[in-house]
C-alpha cells in the first residue's frame, strides 16, 4: 500500500493547507497509482506531515522554505507516465498548501522510492505487488456501498 510524507518548515503552510495537504497528498497517490476509489484503498494510503523546527532548513543561498515530498510504492506500481503525473500533481498540492505560485515550483522536490518485491509486510504478513493488483481488482468488482 502507498505511503507518502511531506517534510515542511513549521509555519510554512498557511492554516488552510496545513489541515487538508496529507489527504490531499494520498488521494494523489491513489489516483496516480491507479488504485479504486474505495474506502478499504482510502484507509491503506497512509500520509505524514512532518514539520520541522524553525532553522531547521535553509539552502546555501536563503531561508525560503522548501518541501520534500516521499512517496513509497510497490516496485512496479507507477509507470513512467504516472510518476510524472504524481510528481506534477503532488508538486501543486504542496504549493497550494503553502500559499505560494506555481512559479515556485522548485521549492518542492519529490523522492519516488519503490519497495522491492517482497519486501513489504502488513498484518504480520509480506504483501507482494501481485496481491495488491487482485485486492485492487476484487475491490473493483465489488458495487458502491457494499
Amino acid at each position: 500500500m502507498p505511503m507518502i510524507r511531506l517534510t515542511a518548515p513549521t509555519g510554512a503552510l498557511t492554516e488552510k493547507g496545513r489541515a487538508s495537504v496529507q489527504r490531499e497528498l494520498a488521494a494523489v497517490l491513489l489516483r496516480w497509482e491507479g488504485a479504486p476509489d474505495t474506502a478499504f484503498f482510502r484507509a491503506q494510503a497512509w500520509s505524514y506531515l512532518f514539520e520541522l523546527p524553525h532553522g531547521a532548513q535553509a539552502t546555501a543561498e536563503d531561508d525560503a522554505p522548501r518541501f520534500l515530498v516521499e512517496v513509497t510504492v510497490p516496485e512496479g506500481a507507477l509507470s513512467e507516465r504516472r510518476k510524472a503525473g504524481l510528481v506534477e500533481e503532488a508538486t501543486r498540492t504542496v504549493l497550494d498548501a503553502a500559499g505560494l505560485p506555481q512559479g515556485e515550483a522548485l521549492r518542492v522536490w519529490v523522492l519516488i522510492h519503490e519497495q522491492p518485491d517482497g519486501t513489504w509486510g502488513a498484518g504480520g504478513s509480506v504483501v507482494r505487488y501481485a496481491d495488491l493488483v487482485a485486492l485492487a481488482r476484487d475491490d473493483k468488482k465489488e458495487p458502491r456501498g457494499a
